[in-house]
């Protein structure tokens, strides 16, 4: 099994690791023919996608990278044409709601900012899961989950529903597509602590792996 990870080989380190440990073999590419060549896609966490892909101004986003952006949308809807399973993790669920023209929350207001915001660490909090969910079906009704971002789905793209939400303030934590297998997380799966969350990020990659 071979599963796409849409990204830079310097940043994607972590995501390889994940991977590999569930058995597959990670191939890191931006090239849309390599990426369909493979038998899943993995889109990773990394900066703010540039806000002109979903018809608004900058109005807080950093860290953009949009020669990227281009290329893992460009990935994300060929993998969209071909059905292939994708799974999104942090910025990567933000690129599967803007791929299928949602929108986002730029830069989250206080105190909300600091619930979710990585700053020399993940926070840490919980999520309430909706019942009967791809989600819930790994964790039950609740679990403790890792944020690092300042970023939030406003608006939910076309075929999308939201399976978790942080109860503290509303953020969507997971999606899930109505009738693709595309799955997102707005937290960090394969790098959670599990001695402190207690949530085995394995099980997320474990699902996704299932669906390829």
């Amino acid at each position: 099994m071979k599963i796409a990870i849409a990204g830079r080989t310097e940043k994607t380190g972590n995501y390889v690791r994940y991977v590999e440990a569930a058995g597959a073999a990670a191939i890191v590419t931006l090239l849309p023919s390599e990426a369909m060549a493979c038998d899943g896609l993995l889109l990773p966490g990394g900066g703010d996608i540039a806000p002109a892909f979903y018809g608004e101004i900058n109005r807080g986003c950093t860290e953009i990278d949009t020669e990227l952006d281009i290329l893992q949308l460009q990935i994300f809807d060929l993998a969209l044409q071909k059905s292939m399973p994708v799974l999104g993790i942090c910025k990567g669920l933000q690129i599967i709601n803007v791929g299928l023209g949602g929108t986002l929350i730029q830069d989250l207001a206080p105190p909300v900012k600091e619930r979710h915001r990585y700053d020399s660490k993940d926070q840490y909090h919980e999520t309430v899961i909706t019942e009967n969910s791809w989600l819930h079906g790994l964790y039950g009704t609740r679990a403790v989950v890792n944020s690092a971002h300042h970023q939030a789905i406003r608006k939910l793209g076309k075929g999308l529903t939201a399976v978790s939400f942080c109860p503290l303030d509303g953020c969507i934590e997971a999606i899930a597509h109505e009738s693709l297998p595309v799955v997102g997380v707005q937290w960090h799966p394969e790098r959670i602590d599990s001695c402190q969350s207690g949530t085995d990020g394995k099980k997320v990659l474990a699902y996704f792996t299932a669906l390829v």
